[in-house]
């Protein structure tokens, strides 16, 4: 009974750092009434909270008060309340808004969780609606793809919603129409899209309700990876320079550069009968193709689906809505650069009458071929060795180490590789770890792939709390210290460079294999 109260009060413990991280002063201490805590700790907190703005975030019990009728759910304007009812919330809004109300006299519905009412972003959030992945695999697509290891995941029926926590917020005004809001969404999309590797929802609301971290939820918290807005803008910016496109477009050049305010996407997009036959370009294709016009303008993505949702809508044989998810995901993949322009002539001529008649100005874009994508491309010979690898591995290793011991010649006869390509193999991979112990006829070769071991170091960090202990320092570092310098072992540095979680496991890591390598 005292081992099961003492796990109750860091489990506590824990969900009180994660929600003050998350609301970042912006809601109060204490409640005004019915508070808790002591008289002193109310005055103290009252004092602290008169240097902060205050707000307030929008709850919700269960996910089927969300109706079209209304949200059924209430306001909530302290930390401490937040914390009490955290078991007892399923949603609530992580970002703190300056104005809220109920909706009725009753005070069960409630409004004003709109992105104008916000008062401050405290942290962004992704939504990743399957249990197809595992939580390492997100947290390797944050590192690898991303701005970094997340501040939590947690879990949900269906998947993950991954926090990305803000060292200080972004305070929302009004001034040059929000210019604020048009920022953080910006950064907001350009996360989801580096997450398209796991599936990250590109259309979910960039700011509205997520799942509420509770006792039982939260697979992943580390509060040092936090991230200041100077650090994500600049991130942000490097993205939409990779992909072309800017965040601000200026308002008088977008009737002289802007495809979407052509006449020729106009008509095409006020073409309601499109289906297409065997043989014959469709709705697919004029989806995608007003889906590639929209990205080459630079529009945001979420413009782009509720004009291409309204256009979808207005067919006589309109598609699904997960169809025309996938063709919008596709066309912002950054897999094209544009829409092709032969796409174009073939769409107007069947679909537009007098199209012959419709300039097809094109301004100043440049109309690009498409290629395959590259994971569309037949896969090279040692791309295909090195999937088998990795699935053998994966499937052979035990769950207390990451490495199989298995000699070169058990390898090549079990997988069917050929000693000499399985040793060209290993200098080209970037995902295998090789070591070996021992000397002459006692050595033993160990495998294992860099997923696996970055899998292995985070189980071991959450199965010694917050920090790792000494002996883990060391046991890791003599680990590190033995495998063989090939591609696999850079990308594993790499990664270990980014684990920002344990300053101190770093420095110790990379000094100790940095001192080994230099002789």
């Amino acid at each position: 009974m005292a081992i099961f109260a003492l796990q109750e009060h860091k489990t506590d413990e824990k969900l009180t750092r994660v929600i003050n991280i998350l609301m970042q002063e912006g809601l109060t201490k204490y409640k005004t009434k019915h508070s808790k805590a002591a008289l002193p700790m109310r005055v103290e907190a009252t004092k602290a909270d008169m240097l902060h703005k205050k707000g307030a975030v929008f709850a919700v019990r269960d996910k089927s008060h969300f109706t079209s009728g209304g949200v059924k759910g209430y306001i909530i304007t302290s930390n401490e309340t937040l914390i009490e009812q955290a078991n007892k919330i399923t949603h609530f809004t992580p970002n703190v808004y300056r104005r809220y109300q109920y909706a009725d006299q009753d005070r069960r519905l409630i409004k004003g969780f709109v992105e104008e009412n916000l008062q401050q972003i405290n942290t962004f959030v992704v939504d990743i609606d399957t249990k197809k992945h595992s939580v390492q695999d997100i947290l390797l697509a944050c590192l690898d793809q991303s701005i970094g290891q997340p501040t939590l995941i947690l879990s949900s029926d269906r998947g993950y919603h991954v926090f990305f926590a803000l060292e200080t917020p972004i305070f929302i005004s009004n001034k040059k129409e929000f210019r604020s809001i048009k920022v953080a969404k910006r950064i907001s999309d350009n996360i989801k899209r580096s997450l398209q590797s796991v599936d990250a929802d590109m259309y979910c609301n960039d700011f509205g309700f997520f799942r509420m971290p509770n006792s039982h939820n939260i697979e992943w918290f580390d509060e040092t990876a936090i991230y200041h807005p100077g650090t994500l803008i600049k991130w942000s910016q490097q993205k939409d320079d990779d992909l072309g496109r800017s965040l601000y477009i200026v308002p008088k050049k977008m009737h002289v550069t802007s495809l979407i305010h052509s006449e020729w996407f106009n008509k095409l997009i006020h073409a309601t009968d499109v289906k297409g036959e065997k043989g014959q370009i469709g709705r697919n294709n004029v989806l995608f193709t007003l889906a590639l016009v929209c990205f080459q303008d630079g529009q945001e993505n979420s413009l782009t689906f509720d004009l291409l949702d309204q256009y979808n809508t207005n067919l006589r044989y309109p598609l699904s809505a997960q169809d025309m998810k996938a063709i919008i995901s596709s066309a912002y993949s950054g897999r094209y650069k544009g829409a092709k322009k032969e796409y174009v002539e073939q769409l107007l001529a069947l679909y537009v009458q007098g199209a012959e008649n419709i300039p097809l100005y094109f301004g100043n874009k440049v109309w690009y071929k498409h290629k395959k994508a590259r994971e569309d491309r037949q896969r090279s010979h040692y791309d295909e060795w090195e999937e088998d690898m990795v699935k053998y591995i994966t499937a052979e290793k035990s769950s207390s180490e990451p490495f199989i011991w298995r000699t070169q010649k058990e390898i090549c006869e079990t997988v069917g590789i050929a000693s000499s390509t399985l040793n060209n193999l290993i200098k080209l991979s970037t995902k295998l770890l090789k070591t070996t112990t021992g000397k002459g006829r006692h050595s033993k070769t160990g495998w294992t792939t860099v997923e696996l071991y970055i899998a292995y170091i985070i189980q071991l960090k959450k199965d010694s709390a917050v920090r790792f202990t000494k002996y883990v320092q060391e046991m890791v570092a003599e680990q590190i210290e033995s495998l063989e310098i090939i591609g696999g072992y850079h990308r594993l540095i790499n990664y270990l460079d980014k684990l920002r979680n344990d300053k101190d496991l770093n420095v110790h890591l990379l000094t100790e294999v940095r001192i080994n390598n230099t002789g």
